[in-house]
């Protein structure tokens, strides 16, 4: 099989795996907020195709990889349906726990194809590392804003956009030596969820602001 035919299957699985694990965090935490059937689908289908809409909003992308793969949109309306059936709030902690994992499996996914798809229009290496970022954190950021909390990414101190920008980093580095398209977009892969696995099993933190406290009068 040619690398471009492989490459351009590895993406779709790429993507559709990535899809299916932000979906489901979408879709815990509209339940979490009580939100009825039209929030858990809009909240849902935001933390799924949010970033990488966004990505080729700013690459100038058509048409929108949900477009393409219009098919993942009754997926996701057919995952809601079924979640507001089943789902019930004992089952809201041991879910997010279990999709803690493929979590990070999407973001190292999503942050090496974003990354690709910016390298192949001959961007600047950090400009496409920032979208291999956008397309896998901001689906949450979004969520996040619209359930009307702080971001996630900005605030638990959980490493997270920084796992997907060394992930990112990762598919310069392949593609510079000389590896196939293929190739770095596992190697990026590897990368970005091996670093989220291990901070989640490391317990490891950001640091935060600690400006002290204001001095009186």
């Amino acid at each position: 099989m040619p690398d471009h035919t492989l490459y351009t299957l590895l993406m779709t699985v790429v993507e559709a795996v990535a899809t299916l694990a932000f979906a489901l965090s979408g879709l815990l935490e509209a339940a979490r907020k009580r939100l009825d059937a039209v929030g858990v689908c809009v909240v849902a289908g935001l933390t799924a195709f949010g970033g990488g809409t966004l990505r080729d909003v700013l690459l100038d992308r058509r048409p929108f990889f949900w477009v393409e793969h219009a098919s993942w949109l009754w997926a996701l309306l057919g995952l809601c349906i079924a979640a507001m059936f089943v789902l019930r709030a004992r089952h809201f902690r041991p879910t997010e726990r279990a999709m803690q994992w493929p979590d990070a499996l999407g973001l190292g996914l999503f942050s090496a194809s974003g990354t690709q798809l910016a390298l192949a229009q001959g961007l600047p290496a950090i400009v496409a590392v920032l979208m291999g970022v956008v397309t896998a954190a901001f689906g949450g950021v979004l969520r996040d804003i619209v359930v009307n909390e702080i971001p996630r990414a900005f605030k638990d101190r959980q490493p997270y956009a920084v796992c997907a920008f060394a992930g990112g980093w990762a598919v310069v580095g392949a593609q510079a030596a000389g590896l196939s398209d293929s190739l770095s977009l596992l190697v990026g892969a590897a990368v970005g969820s091996g670093l989220r696995a291990a901070a989640m099993l490391s317990g490891l933190r950001l640091p935060g602001w600690s400006a002290g406290v204001e001095p009186p009068g």
